[in-house]
């Protein structure tokens, strides 16, 4: 495992080097750029515009180009969960044996718990004691939501007697990030997977569609919702203070990401702060790949030893 440099070679899959993956389509079908052009000048709805997954303060500088994503590239996830099903990590061969410590799992953005089903019966075969995060749909506002995982994370801290690592997909990540600052005297380590961790603004616009269509409806059932901005760049709930305050000394964050995102640009998931690993594949396939597992598995037997031990709970 070794971090990368956020800026890549030339040739190296930045997808501001082919105008036409801006829209999923190779360059040499758009070798004029006219697509990329008239991506930039189709108007969008405000609501679409300012979508986020979660609120941070704009980027500076000049607005990022629109990012129409890889969206049929995405259907790889298939082909990467049948080749992790024929792979010796998956048999938890060649990569380090757990030791029994908690690890709560975070799904992504309009995902479930199902969506890690398979890495929560890999880690507990592993030798860990995975935990559900109780979310169906990850569609709810984040504030509400991070205060719900932060009463899963004390209860499985309190019946381990020790700290417990978190792994967050996509959306997950950012409450992954979040509870680590909130709540570092529980957390051990944290893992988001394709998550941007600065920038959550930074995704394919057909997800930011998708983020648009979650806040009409969180807003017809909720006041506050509407009044605070959910589901904005600007929302102002507690959870914007958790999510891009710094982390606390003795937390270590890993950033796993892969050039091959189509949902969320690789270079959100790329910050100072973090041990950033690249690995190649989709985004939805994050939660099935090999190379994923191979890294998790070498992060948590790497973790800081019982380095804040919480009282167990006592049996009734």
């Amino acid at each position: 495992m070794s971090d990368v440099t956020p800026e890549p070679p030339a040739g190296s899959g930045d997808d501001s080097a082919d105008p036409g993956l801006h829209l999923g389509v190779p360059g040499f079908l758009d070798p004029t750029g006219l697509l990329h052009a008239v991506e930039e000048h189709v108007p969008l709805p405000d609501a679409i515009e300012r979508s986020a997954f979660d609120p941070t303060p704009g980027p500076s500088g000049p607005r990022q180009p629109r990012w129409w994503g890889n969206h049929p590239g995405e259907l790889r996830w298939h082909a990467e969960l049948y080749r992790l099903l024929a792979d010796p990590v998956y048999l938890c061969r060649g990569v380090p044996r757990g030791d029994g410590s908690a690890v709560l799992l975070v799904p992504g953005f309009l995902a479930g718990d199902a969506s890690l089903a398979v890495m929560r019966g890999w880690l507990r075969r592993l030798g860990y004691e995975p935990h559900r995060s109780g979310i169906v749909m990850n569609v709810d506002c984040s504030d509400r939501s991070v205060t719900r995982l932060e009463r899963r994370l004390k209860a499985a801290a309190q019946a381990s007697g020790r700290p417990v690592s978190l792994i967050g997909h996509s959306r997950g990540g950012h409450f992954v990030k979040a509870l680590a600052r909130r709540r570092p005297d529980l957390v051990s380590t944290a893992i988001s997977l394709g998550s941007g961790l600065e920038a959550p603004f930074d995704i394919s616009v057909p997800t930011k569609a998708a983020v648009a269509g979650v806040r009409i409806a969180l807003r017809a059932g909720s006041e506050r919702a509407a009044r605070s901005g959910c589901f904005t760049d600007s929302c102002d709930c507690p959870f914007t203070r958790d999510f891009t305050g710094p982390l606390p000394h003795g937390v270590p964050l890993t950033s796993i990401y892969s050039r091959g995102d189509g949902v969320v640009r690789w270079r959100a998931c790329v910050v100072p702060y973090a041990t950033c690993v690249e690995v190649t594949g989709s985004h939805v396939g994050l939660a099935f790949n090999r190379k994923v597992y191979q890294e998790i598995a070498e992060i948590l037997a790497a973790r800081p030893a019982a380095r804040r031990l919480v009282p167990a709970r006592r049996a009734d």
